[in-house]
């Protein structure tokens, strides 16, 4: 019974041989893969585009200011209780 278990643990741990392929093949496949996937996005107008661009720019402004402002207000408070106990 032993034996049996051996060979079965040497069968299963010999390392199989990678099969080959041809590159050129996955390459070609690939692009068309590429090709078709690119044909399918729905691009936005350019309307659309400057719109978004807009509300991404309002956005890290107004984080631009409130960071700002946070920064200001610890920068003073932690100035005042050095001050305070300095």
């Amino acid at each position: 019974m032993a034996d049996k278990e051996k060979k079965v643990a040497e069968v299963e741990s010999k390392p199989k041989k990678p099969v080959k392929e041809k590159k050129k093949g996955r390459l070609k496949e690939a692009w068309r893969g590429f090709r078709s996937e690119v044909k399918k996005v729905v691009w936005p107008s350019w309307k659309q585009v400057l719109k978004n661009t807009g509300v991404v720019l309002c956005v890290v402004l107004i984080c631009a200011v409130i960071i700002g402002a946070l920064d200001y207000a610890f920068g003073t408070g932690v100035a005042a209780l050095t001050k305070l106990f300095g």
